[in-house]
C-alpha cells in the first residue's frame, strides 16, 4: 500500500485529512526523520512521527471503524479546546486508545442538534466533502409566519458574501403565538445565514438529520450513541466507501 500520508494518517484516526495537512505544513510530521511534505506518499514499512512521536502504522484489517453521534447542546463549541475556556463538544466523548474522534459537520455555538463522530479519516472526508452532496436537515423556529414569496427565493437561491445557497427543501411545520417552525434540507452550511439574508429572525436551530441518520427521539441533549453495524454500513453506502 502506497498512498499520500495524510490519507494513511487519517484512515488510522489520527486526525482528518485538512487537520494533518495543517500539521505537515507547520513542521509537526516527519517520516524516517525528514520533514514531511505535502504529496508525500508512504507505505505501512515508513516510520512517522508526530511531534516527535512514533505513530504505529496498523494494517487495515487491525482497524475496527466506530461512529458516534451527540446530541449537541447550546452554548458547546465545535472544536476540540477553547481558549475562552467554554465547554466544547469534544469532552462529553468516550475516550479512544491510540486514536481520536473525528467530528462530521460543524455546528455553531448557538445550535443544537445531532452531531456525527469516527474514527475513520476517510469516512469523514467523504461525508464532509461538498462533492458528496450530503443532506442536512433542520428544524427552524422563526419569528413570525414567512411570506411565500421569500420562502421561494431562498429555494431558488440567495447570493451570499462567500456564494450562492439555497434550501433543497422547505416544508411549513405550524406554531403557536409569534413562533413559527420549518423543517428544511439543504446539502451545506449556511442555514442561519440563509435565513438572515431574508430579514428572518431564527430563533432556535435543530439539526435532525444528516445523511441517513436521524437524531433519535430519546437521545437527550448532552448523550451520546455508537452505531451499530447496520447504521454504519448505511453511512459507508452513502459515500460509496469499500
Amino acid at each position: 500500500m502506497n498512498e499520500k500520508i495524510q490519507k494513511i494518517l487519517a484512515n488510522l484516526g489520527i486526525g482528518s485529512r485538512r487537520e494533518i495537512e495543517c500539521w505537515i505544513r507547520e513542521g509537526r510530521i516527519r517520516i524516517n526523520r525528514r520533514l514531511a511534505k505535502l504529496g508525500d506518499r508512504i507505505d505501512l514499512t515508513e516510520k512517522v512521527f508526530i511531534d516527535g512521536k512514533l505513530v504505529p502504522l496498523t494494517t487495515p484489517s487491525d482497524f475496527k471503524r466506530r461512529v458516534l453521534i451527540y446530541h449537541k447542546p447550546e452554548g458547546e463549541i465545535c472544536a476540540r479546546s477553547d481558549p475562552e475556556q467554554r465547554p466544547t463538544v469534544f469532552e462529553h466523548l468516550p475516550p479512544l486508545h491510540g486514536q481520536r474522534w473525528i467530528m462530521i459537520g460543524r455546528l455553531d455555538i448557538n445550535t443544537l442538534g445531532l452531531l456525527i463522530f469516527t474514527n475513520d479519516g476517510e469516512l469523514a472526508h467523504r461525508l464532509s466533502h461538498p462533492s458528496y452532496e450530503i443532506e442536512r436537515e433542520y428544524a427552524v423556529r422563526v419569528l413570525g409566519k414567512v411570506d411565500e414569496k421569500v420562502l421561494q427565493r431562498l429555494k431558488k437561491g440567495v447570493k451570499l458574501a462567500d456564494g450562492m445557497a439555497a434550501f433543497t427543501q422547505i416544508e411549513e411545520r405550524g406554531g403557536s403565538g409569534a413562533n413559527h417552525w420549518y423543517h428544511v434540507v439543504l446539502k451545506e452550511g449556511r442555514n442561519r445565514e440563509l435565513w438572515e439574508s431574508q430579514g428572518v429572525n431564527v430563533s432556535r436551530l435543530l439539526r435532525v438529520r444528516f445523511g441517513n441518520i436521524k437524531l433519535p427521539e430519546d437521545l437527550r441533549r448532552g448523550q451520546t450513541r455508537e452505531l451499530k453495524a447496520d447504521e454504519i454500513q448505511k453511512l459507508i453506502r452513502l459515500v460509496n466507501l469499500e
